[in-house]
């Protein structure tokens, strides 16, 4: 019944065992950060990092990831993808499915996905996902890729700070977990993203990315330049951009950015 992260933990519950190298560290400013740097000095794909903490765990938009001791599974994974950029944009969606597909098996618990890269338990975010990038300056091909992610397992027991208090939430209402589950989830997630990513042009988590989308077919509000501008989310398309119709009539899609649901009566 323990919850200790450890490299073995991990590696027990993968079966793409060979994929991962597997390091685990007790707190860190941030995953990808450190990753990084190992990724410079030439780690192989398939390194992994995970931490018991961050400190300073990343999000979009400059964000921070709150990562508190104990109560997530925060981790980075290392790509050296021979895609081209078109591609390559698949890696955080596939990554969205495979976490959703992760929690339900460990947990039971159903998350729905908010375009582009949270994911969503009873309307609060309990997952983030945030992939960067290097190129070559040269020839403009992707040398790696750091794929971050973080999941909000349970609740701290102070709560959340302030400023997420309304949206962040946790996939369980425990106040811990046992039997290995953090383990279980970090395997579970990179093994479904590795089933992906091996053939990531073909887009087979496309059509689970569409089915989990909690926006398709909702009133949104797009984020632009400080402006929330109101709009439809009408589909998502074969690359996963979101195409949105504004209170205008203009219809776009949505390659990068941030959209939130419109609550009933909200301008």
């Amino acid at each position: 019944m323990s919850d200790v992260l450890s490299e073995t933990g991990i590696s027990g519950h993968l079966r793409y065992k060979d994929a991962f190298s597997i390091c685990v560290l007790d707190s860190v400013t941030s995953t990808n950060t450190v990753l990084r740097e190992k990724a410079v000095n030439g780690a192989s794909e398939g390194c992994v990092i995970v931490a018991d903490e961050q400190t300073a765990g990343k999000g979009r938009l400059g964000r921070t990831f709150y990562s508190a001791a104990k109560h997530g599974a925060y981790f980075s994974l290392l790509l050296r993808p021979a895609y081209d950029s078109r591609d390559a944009v698949l890696i955080t969606p596939a990554a969205a499915v495979a976490a959703t597909r992760a929690i339900k098996d460990v947990f039971g618990v159903k998350a729905g996905i908010k375009w582009v890269n949270d994911l969503l338990v009873s309307g609060r975010k309990v997952c983030g996902i945030l992939t960067e990038a290097s190129f070559n300056s040269e020839s403009g091909a992707i040398e790696s890729a750091i794929l971050g992610v973080g999941i909000n397992i349970t609740a701290p027991e102070s709560g959340y700070p302030e400023e997420i208090a309304g949206t962040a939430g946790a996939i369980t209402g425990m106040q811990s977990v046992g039997n290995n589950e953090r383990c279980a989830l970090i395997a579970a997630v990179l093994d479904y993203f590795w089933e992906y990513y091996q053939d990531l042009p073909e887009r087979s988590f496309l059509e689970d990315y569409r089915a989990l989308s909690v926006v398709t077919g909702k009133d949104i509000f797009v984020m632009s330049s400080g402006e929330k501008k109101p709009a439809r989310a009408l589909y998502i398309d074969d690359d996963c951009g979101l195409a949105v119709r504004y209170a205008g009539g203009d219809v776009a899609t949505l390659r990068s950015g941030e959209v939130s649901i419109r609550v009933r009566g909200e301008e």
